[in-house]
């Protein structure tokens, strides 16, 4: 896997496309690599060595009454416990939304969730969660909602730059270690 600088030369889909915008729009500086599809997090833990980059889980959520998505970023290594996170929130007990909302909300496909999709939740729709061992992480490696290529994003530019322009902000969350 070869670490490339800025935009592919090809083009690629829609959605995807919007995210290299984006980032020229702010100016972030970003390293790219291109791969197989890659929707498990063992893969995944194979791009995080190439990218030099934290590669999250992220789990798309919702509550038992369905009235409120999230966004659960969280270091490789760690497990969902709903318990624990709903506790933290306030929230009745969380469980994964449907590949429906996953789509309507964020136009991202299960194995491609990033926190970048929240920039075509243009509604607010979907509350960001993360875990807060991640601010630890000088880097993010992220998805550019398509799981055959993967971004290596400085963390503080997510924060800075990214999640304010698209309009959204984390809630920080303490993930136990699994």
């Amino acid at each position: 896997m070869e670490l490339k600088q800025g935009r592919p030369q090809e083009k690629r889909i829609s959605k995807e496309e919007r995210v290299y915008d984006l980032l020229e729009k702010l100016y972030i500086d970003y390293q790219r690599i291109d791969h197989e599809k890659a929707d498990t997090m063992e893969i995944c833990l194979e791009i995080e060595k190439s990218l030099q980059a934290t590669i999250c889980k992220n789990l798309f959520l919702v509550n038992s009454n369905k009235s409120q998505y999230y966004l659960l970023m969280l270091k490789g290594h760690k497990k969902f416990k709903t318990k624990n996170i709903s506790k933290q929130i306030n929230s009745s007990r969380l469980s994964f939304g449907s590949d429906e909302k996953m789509h309507e909300y964020l136009d991202i496909t299960p194995g491609s969730v990033s926190v970048l999709g929240l920039m075509n939740d243009v509604k607010n729709n979907v509350q960001l969660l993360m875990d807060q061992d991640l601010l630890e992480d000088e880097y993010l490696g992220c998805h550019p909602c398509i799981n055959t290529s993967s971004l290596k994003i400085k963390m503080k530019d997510v924060f800075d730059k990214i999640l304010p322009t698209i309009n959204h902000q984390a809630i920080f969350v303490e993930v136990q270690d699994g």
